[in-house]
């Protein structure tokens, strides 16, 4: 580790779970929150992780995280990248042999990431009141090992993403995640949606709510 830089980090809470989201869903898998977001998505599910949290070194995390004895490890927020010393995390996670995967809200530049991250990037839905943000710099560093998440409140917000995909051919570079926003739009409908106009993407549910509903640390 480079000397004379900061590699603490305010986290809000280390947690062993299943995946809910992403094409690890299902996987036993042990979460990093880290702290802070700059992005107030109309729809977001993890407020509580704006503020608060303690500061930890890379050190006290590696060993967090080593107790769970889990193989899959994910960085996640808040907005993970918002922190400078993230990165660093996320090479001393693949270092100590982890699978690691990071959620991001696509705001933040990807291209310094460690190859080894699977980048799990937002792409925000006009619905989410931050679409504006969306970085689409990003797009090009992105590789089959990542995947664009993508979260729908309506319809509207439903042809926005149809629209994306095919002009930006996202669907080429990894794959490409829709999500409903939960008790907003129908499963269903979204569902129906996809089949219909032969979308190259994946379908999800986030499955720790379908679990354990918004129980915190789940």
């Amino acid at each position: 580790m480079p000397s004379g830089q900061d590699h603490t980090l305010r986290v809000s809470e280390i947690f062993a779970s299943l995946q809910g989201e992403s094409t690890r869903t299902g996987l036993p898998t042990v979460f990093v929150r880290l702290t802070g977001c700059p992005l107030r998505c109309v729809w977001c599910d993890t407020e509580y992780a704006f503020r608060g949290g303690e500061n930890l070194d890379l050190e006290t995390i590696l060993n967090d995280v080593a107790e769970y004895a889990l193989h899959y490890v994910c960085v996640t927020g808040g907005e993970p990248l918002a922190q400078p010393a993230c990165s660093a995390l996320l090479s001393a996670l693949c270092d100590a042999g982890y699978s690691v995967s990071l959620e991001t809200g696509g705001a933040f530049d990807i291209s310094g990431i460690d190859p080894r991250v699977s980048r799990i990037v937002d792409l925000k839905a006009p619905g989410s009141g931050e679409h504006e943000r969306n970085r689409y710099e990003n797009i090009p560093h992105l590789n089959a090992q990542d995947e664009i998440k993508i979260v729908l409140a309506d319809e509207d917000d439903y042809l926005w993403a149809r629209e994306q995909i095919s002009s930006l051919c996202l669907a080429e570079r990894c794959p490409v995640l829709l999500s409903p926003v939960a008790g907003q739009l129908d499963p269903a409908r979204l569902a129906e949606w996809i089949v219909r106009d032969r979308l190259p993407v994946r379908f999800q549910l986030q499955l720790h709510k379908v679990l354990w509903q918004n129980i915190r640390g789940r």
